[in-house]
């Protein structure tokens, strides 16, 4: 964290509505070329949330463009036992990350490889590099097994798939940190707005917070910062007790939801910690036609001023906050998502005027 300081610099999610990948990574570096990010296009169903970072699991089987992982599979126990074998022989050095099976590739995310090649172009190199990857509830809950049952609920499916992201979380910071800037990782984690509801009622508070510290101790060995990243409401304590670097939430729609959390935000932010503020709407094209870079700054110092409430030096908020739109732009029409990523240019831009 000593090496990056945030300032209000403007990032983005990841998803774009573009089926060029070179196109889409312009895009990321004329809006953000502070904090660039590779760019995932859902036009692709390979680089669907889950299926980008599928590869590599044991007993993974598609069947009718349908994935799933088959433990009813004869091999799925020989399978098992070689996924742990190549953890360990990459974990302790014996089998190079970058031949093994939790390498993330061209088949699944062009994107990466684009952004690698247009960061070498370049003679002035961003203040930070941007990856993202599933986050393992996320991803646990919505991977399944040959009975439809969610691979969360089987420890032993869980703890693999844990292990997958962590070795492709280290993957993508070692490849970005050759460019000698911070490497961020965003865990990107929907799935965690249903946290406590009927659906996920037998998770427990533990067992997320144990698949947490798992992937950020991964990012973290290797000198990078781990963000979490979340659309929607949650349990913010969950995130905010976590050992994460990064917070990023919808400032638009749920800060209202957020701010109930007071002592968490507060212990969060003076340990020096930083929020990634999604005040730039994208899950209504009606509030991303009226809002404009004046409305929505003024939005942001409102709740900014809500934290200063709680006893937080204003110093502190401007320093440790990113600016984002409130989630990826993927799903939205191309002239919406770019007047998103306009917005947050302009919005963080404004911020920064203002505070230096």
């Amino acid at each position: 964290m000593d090496k990056f300081q945030a300032d209000c610099l403007p990032v983005l999610i990841g998803s774009l509505p573009m089926d060029n990948h070179a196109e889409a990574t312009k895009l990321v570096f004329k809006y953000t070329p502070e904090i660039p990010l590779w760019v995932q296009l859902p036009a692709y169903k390979e680089e669907g949330m889950l299926a980008q970072f599928l590869p590599g699991m044991p007993g993974l089987t598609i069947e009718k463009d349908k994935a799933f992982i088959n433990t009813s599979s004869e091999n799925f126990d020989n399978d098992l036992l070689r996924f742990y074998e190549d953890y360990l022989s990459v974990v302790e050095q014996k089998k190079d990350l970058l031949s093994s099976r939790f390498a993330i590739t061209k088949d699944t995310a062009t994107g990466f490889f684009e952004f690698m090649n247009h960061l070498d172009g370049l003679s002035d190199l961003p203040c930070a590099l941007k990856g993202q990857i599933t986050g393992p509830i996320t991803f646990g809950t919505g991977v399944c097994d040959q009975d439809g049952k969610a691979i969360f609920y089987n420890e032993q499916l869980r703890d693999a798939a844990v292990k997958l992201l962590s070795l492709k979380a280290v993957w993508q910071v070692r490849q970005l940190s050759k460019f000698g800037r911070p490497a961020i990782i965003f865990f990107d984690e929907p799935a965690l707005a249903g946290f406590g509801s009927s659906a996920f009622i037998s998770i427990s508070h533990n067992e997320v917070s144990n698949c947490f510290e798992e992937v950020i101790k991964a990012v973290h060995s290797e000198g990078g910062l781990a963000g979490i990243h979340v659309c929607a409401n949650a349990d913010w304590s969950l995130v905010l007790q976590s050992s994460v670097d990064i917070v990023s939430f919808d400032a638009y729609s749920f800060f209202d939801r957020f701010i109930l959390y007071p002592d968490q935000i507060k212990e969060f932010i003076n340990s020096g910690r930083i929020l990634a503020w999604g005040i730039v709407p994208t899950s209504s094209t009606l509030d991303i036609e009226k809002e404009t870079t004046d409305s929505l700054v003024a939005k942001w110092q409102d709740k900014a001023c809500e934290l200063e409430k709680l006893g937080i030096d204003k110093s502190k908020i401007f320093t440790q906050s990113l600016i984002t739109p409130s989630c990826g732009t993927g799903s939205l029409s191309f002239d919406h998502a770019k007047q998103v990523l306009r917005l947050t240019r302009e919005v963080s831009d404004r911020l920064r005027s203002i505070n230096f």
